[in-house]
């Protein structure tokens, strides 16, 4: 069901105040997007049904990677790829999370905080399964919101429960299925491992070093319930997820912006929060990446110069059968007849749609 607000509506209200929050301009374009996203200013397409003939009049998506709208069959092109590389080997869930000691310098330099992140977190699986003489692999998805849009970086990443040895046999590096590795350690090594990566980078201050030793850093790690599909289905819903979907707002106008949010601290009790539509903006406008900072990133036998050279032969010695790639999403589904394909036969600019595509010049659809 279509969303009653959207995060374009805060924009709106907002007009050219939007410049006056203090935003770079990498930001200040990519709220330009979301804005016009599906709007006749990014023009349009014109599509016909293959199937029932119907005529279908969509605006163009903007396709920016932090619009609520355009991450859809995005995600389920994802999930569908990911399953055709699962191996039949436990996984595990596993969360790395930054203290709130490191937000100031985040926001200041976030590729360093942000790329230490995904590097402190890979080297501290990568040793721990090294320990056991195995290479181990992951696939880690960087979020940077909490539920009211604050700034929570952490990491979710996708752990298979063993690694390949010397020989190129998977071994299982579990107990009993039961946990991955010990998290007390995990979260020792990973911090120490950090803030190694903090001062290569030049981050020196003494204060922060000492604040940041002092933190007991948090690492989530359990095997997910149903298998490993259920994994990629479950943190399917990560990967291209943003700081806030428009369901989740629940007013808009303009003294202010309403939304819903989950209180974890009260056994994840629903509640709302009203912010002015600017504070609402500054605080999404954080969750901004980089400009072509890579949040997917996969390591080890996950990644794609293994898959590349030595993953069909683990495949071969798992006996795992061939998969059939056949990625299917609803973007080209016609929403009339729901089997037929849409086909675009024309594009349009600003200008609108040619006349004799308007409804007004169409017979009714018979679906």
């Amino acid at each position: 069901m279509r969303p009653a607000h959207q995060v374009a509506d805060v924009l709106q209200q907002l007009g050219n105040g939007v410049e006056g929050i203090g935003l770079n301009a990498h930001q200040l374009r990519t709220l330009s997007a979301i804005k016009c996203c599906r709007t006749p200013a990014l023009g349009g397409h014109v599509d016909l049904c293959d199937d029932c003939g119907i005529i279908k009049i969509s605006y163009n998506s903007c396709r920016n990677r932090h619009c609520p709208k355009c991450q859809g069959h995005k995600r389920e092109e994802w999930i569908q790829n990911r399953t055709a590389d699962l191996l039949p080997v436990p996984y595990f869930h596993v969360v790395f999370t930054l203290p709130d000691t490191l937000n100031a310098l985040a926001l200041h330099q976030p590729v360093t905080v942000y790329d230490a992140l995904f590097k402190a977190a890979w080297q501290t699986i990568k040793q721990f399964a090294a320990a056991k003489q195995l290479q181990a692999g992951m696939i880690c998805i960087l979020h940077t919101w909490g539920q009211t849009l604050s700034l929570h970086p952490h990491l979710h990443c996708i752990v298979p429960g063993g690694g390949v040895d010397a020989a190129g046999d998977f071994k299982t590096i579990t107990a009993n299925g039961k946990y991955l590795f010990p998290i007390k350690a995990l979260s020792k090594v990973y911090r120490a491992k950090y803030i190694a990566l903090l001062r290569q980078k030049g981050i020196t201050d003494k204060t922060l070093i000492e604040n940041l030793f002092t933190k007991d850093w948090v690492v989530y790690a359990k095997r997910p319930f149903g298998g490993p599909q259920q994994v990629i289905e479950y943190l399917g819903r990560y990967t291209h997820k943003i700081a806030i979907s428009n369901h989740r707002l629940q007013n808009v106008d303009e003294t202010g912006t309403t939304f819903s949010y989950k209180d974890y601290k009260s056994k994840g009790c629903k509640k709302q929060m009203t912010l002015s539509n600017p504070e609402f903006i500054r605080r999404f406008a954080m969750h901004i990446l980089p400009l072509r900072f890579v949040r997917i990133r996969h390591y080890g036998i996950l990644s794609s110069t293994w898959k590349r050279t030595k993953f069909a032969a683990l495949k071969k010695r798992l006996k795992m059968p061939a998969p059939k790639i056949d990625i299917k999403t609803k973007l080209h589904r016609c929403p009339c007849c729901k089997t037929g394909t849409l086909l675009t036969i024309e594009v349009f600019g600003k200008r609108g749609p040619p006349a004799q595509y308007l409804p007004a010049t169409q017979p009714a659809p018979v679906c």
